[in-house]
């Protein structure tokens, strides 16, 4: 396997885990964004004006999509993987 491809596969795989990180630890934030208003008292009507109706909306697309990209990763990671097994007999 040659130097061009090991650091491509590398690099793909650093910004696949930073993608990672970041959509699944804004999904968090924004959960416990929704789990701190609800125990200070926003209720019901309150939750449908403002900024409200997109931070309910980051988790449900947020994990999923942060799910997807963690079976990528593993994809890329077992192919970049058995490359190198077949390459060193």
């Amino acid at each position: 396997m040659s130097d061009a491809d090991k650091t491509a596969s590398s690099r793909i795989e650093r910004t696949l885990a930073v993608m990672i990180a970041a959509v699944i630890g804004m999904s968090i934030i924004a959960f416990l964004a929704i789990i701190i208003a609800t125990a200070a008292g926003v209720k019901g009507e309150s939750f449908s004006s403002g900024v409200w109706p997109a931070v309910f909306l980051v988790p449900y697309i947020g994990l999923p999509i942060g799910l997807v990209l963690m079976l990528v990763l593993l994809i890329v990671n077992m192919r970049r993987r058995l490359r190198e097994a077949r390459g060193s007999r």
